[in-house]
């Protein structure tokens, strides 16, 4: 399902509407399911970003499914060994 945030450039009517909005949300406390799936998948995006940049997850050079997803479960052990590095203090 795309999830594309609304960019209220030049309207001033969505701009009031937005803002409304999320003093609406912050005084319940709760987000939107909207809200909450763009977060998810903000995450997912962005850990998708750094295994791809950062862990070789562009550029695979191996033949194969079973050497590709070995491949790609390296990087993606790296990337939870190095997130779990920034946890503790």
């Amino acid at each position: 399902m795309p999830i594309i945030d609304v960019n209220p450039r030049r309207r001033a009517e969505l701009k009031a509407e937005r803002k409304r909005e999320a003093l609406a949300e912050g005084y319940n406390g709760h987000l939107s399911p909207q809200a909450r799936r763009y977060r998810e998948r903000s995450t997912v995006e962005r850990v998708n970003g750094r295994l791809k940049e950062e862990f070789g997850g562009r550029h695979v050079r191996a033949r194969g499914p079973d050497k590709v997803m070995c491949h790609l479960m390296f990087g993606i052990l790296a990337l939870t060994v190095e997130q779990l590095m920034r946890l503790t203090p």
